[in-house]
């Protein structure tokens, strides 16, 4: 019997060659465009929240809540993220990607329209809370989807690409909330509140978009329904020849095929095993980068409305300018730089844009505290910072979602989502929410040090455990359990 309760066999499968040998098409981008608007979501939920931290503690939003409790919000929402990834990466892996997307999606949209009717800090917290499971149980899902169903020669800049597509939401959310908070057009106890319901409108449509991805071969083909990932395969792959005008796509030759262990579902037991027995070099790993970055994003962007309003004495209303540019450094970064993460490799491109930003947020901290910097000088240091950063945040992502065995890829996902970003990204609003509070620049100069530092150990990190998955096939990157037990090493 298998740890998830029905009896195991295995198959041979050559589902992912084939999904690896396929051209890009136009099926491509619809993956892309239906899975990837949760990046573009979160960026809005979370810059909306950093925009309008200063609002929020003016008694006329209708809550009038304490620079602490502003970044206790942001690490409650976190903190339903990590909730939400550990309960539906359980449910993904037994039930499949596609059914837990519209679950997930649904969740987000109902809390984020019930933040807009938040009426004190505890019903804010609550909402967002809930909200953030939505978008939690989302990223399992959905990361494996895309590694799945993308062909590994541009496995990297695609996951890159649509972890950067986060800032395409994060402009939205800052222009938008500009725009809402400026008291032209609606007061703020009304404005900040239509932030919120904008969004939800966004993710409404993404359900139309949703129905015409098909469940994950891969996944099919792992959970005993063998027959249907080939068929599903099939489907896509003369979809593809009818966009491309191909009449055949190259053979699979035997050596590609793979032996699967089919199961209906897969507990925890397994994916600790794999991940601190088989592969604890990588686990270390996947750790360190998830949860340095979780710092010093989530410290940083929940909080700089704060320190513009408390140190600059920029308007609440005018705060979205400034995050604008914020999103542009972290959207143009992957979009730049992901192809060199599949053609220089992972490992010397992770390791620079760690040690890249790390050390500019460093500089900039310096330059802070000796007040050498306005509100502008020191929003375009941090959007050169957030280039890189933003770089290596996502293949932060990219490493925990290719680098552990296709039976436990979400759940993996999740556990290291939830475990990292527990530590870092609950951890860094909350601290950075009390360090402003204090007025005190010596105290922000101590956050920032601390956050560039986290940055740079990542980096050497990564240049010593790092692992070179690029242009491989998921399959060699990280052999299937049922390989697996035949070998005795560990990576």
């Amino acid at each position: 019997m298998s740890e998830g309760g029905a009896s195991a066999k295995t198959v041979e499968s050559a589902v992912p060659a084939r999904m690896d040998r396929l051209p890009w098409s136009g099926w491509h981008w619809l993956v892309i465009a239906a899975l990837g608007i949760t990046w573009i979501l979160d960026g809005l939920e979370v810059t909306i929240v950093g925009n309008i931290a200063a609002v929020l503690t003016d008694p006329a939003s209708g809550l009038g809540l304490t620079e602490g409790q502003v970044g206790l919000a942001g690490g409650i929402y976190i903190a339903g993220a990590c909730t939400g990834a550990l309960f539906f990466s359980y449910l993904t892996d037994r039930y499949g990607r596609k059914r837990l997307f519209l679950i997930t999606l649904a969740i987000y949209l109902l809390f984020t329209v019930a933040t807009a009717f938040s009426w004190n800090f505890w019903s804010f917290a609550v909402f967002r809370f809930l909200a953030g499971t939505g978008i939690g149980g989302e990223y399992s899902a959905i990361y494996s989807a895309i590694d799945e169903l993308i062909p590994a020669r541009v496995r990297g800049q695609v996951a890159l690409a649509i972890s950067g597509s986060y800032w395409g939401g994060a402009a939205v959310g800052s222009l938008l909330s500009v725009a809402l908070l400026s008291e032209v057009f609606v007061s703020q106890f009304y404005g900040w509140r239509l932030a919120f319901g904008l969004g939800a409108v966004l993710g409404l449509c993404v359900l139309l978009i949703r129905r015409y991805i098909p469940e994950s071969p891969r996944w099919l083909a792992t959970h005993g329904r063998n027959e249907e990932a080939e068929r599903v395969a099939s489907d896509i792959e003369e979809r593809v020849k009818r966009e491309k005008g191909l009449r055949e796509l190259p053979p699979i030759d035997e050596d590609e095929k793979i032996t699967i262990e089919q199961r209906e579902s897969i507990g925890f037991g397994p994916i600790l095993r794999a991940m601190f027995l088989m592969y604890p070099k990588r686990t270390v790993l996947g750790l360190v980068l998830m949860g340095t970055q979780a710092f010093l994003y989530n410290a940083v962007l929940f909080t700089y409305g704060l320190i513009l309003s408390g140190y600059y004495g920029v308007p609440g209303g005018n705060v979205g300018y400034y995050l604008a540019a914020f999103a542009i450094g972290n959207l143009c970064g992957p979009l730049l730089l992901g192809r060199l993460f599949d053609r220089v490799g992972r490992v010397p491109m992770i390791s620079g844009c760690y040690v890249a930003s790390g050390g500019v947020l460093a500089l900039s901290a310096f330059l802070f505290h000796q007040r050498l910097l306005d509100a502008t000088t020191l929003t375009a240091l941090w959007t050169l910072m957030f280039f890189f950063a933003s770089s290596a945040a996502s293949a932060a992502y990219l490493t925990v979602s290719e680098v552990f065995p296709m039976e436990i890829r979400a759940m993996a996902i999740a556990l290291f989502y939830a475990i990292a970003t527990g530590l870092g990204g609950v951890t860094g609003p909350i601290i950075f929410g009390q360090l402003i509070g204090t007025g005190d620049r010596s105290n922000l100069l101590v956050g920032f040090i601390l956050a560039g530092a986290l940055m740079l150990v990542a980096a050497v990190f990564e240049m010593f455990l790092g692992v070179r998955a690029e242009r491989r096939s998921l399959e060699s990157v990280a052999t299937p359990l049922t390989a697996i037990k035949e070998q005795t090493g560990s990576a």
